[in-house]
């Protein structure tokens, strides 16, 4: 039988690695907004794993509120990337400093 331990190690291991992305990988863009997603998928995780295990389902409508925040960020974090690779033909992060606006 799975237990609530096995998914809050699961989601411990995976926030864990969306930490050491950002952390480990600081040229690249496009790796730190994937490791960003990584970490709000662990932190839903926790929501709907709670959520199950309680018989509650305010953590799965939580979720969804999570998810659209997601998906704004990653229009927001690509709309950026762009701007970035068009002025600078570059998507290093530690280029950013030389965009206006």
């Amino acid at each position: 039988m799975i237990g609530m331990t096995h998914f809050l190690v699961l989601s411990a291991v995976l926030f864990a690695l969306s930490v050491m992305g950002i952390f480990l990988n600081r040229k690249n863009i496009i790796v730190v907004l994937m490791s960003i997603e990584l970490m709000l998928l662990a932190v839903n995780f926790n929501f709907v794993t709670f959520s199950t295990f309680l018989h509650n389902v305010a953590g799965q409508i939580f979720v969804f509120f999570t998810l659209t925040v997601a998906a704004a960020e990653a229009a927001i974090g690509l709309a950026i990337l762009i701007i970035l690779f068009r002025n600078l033909k570059s998507i290093n992060v530690q280029d950013m400093n030389k965009l206006k606006g």
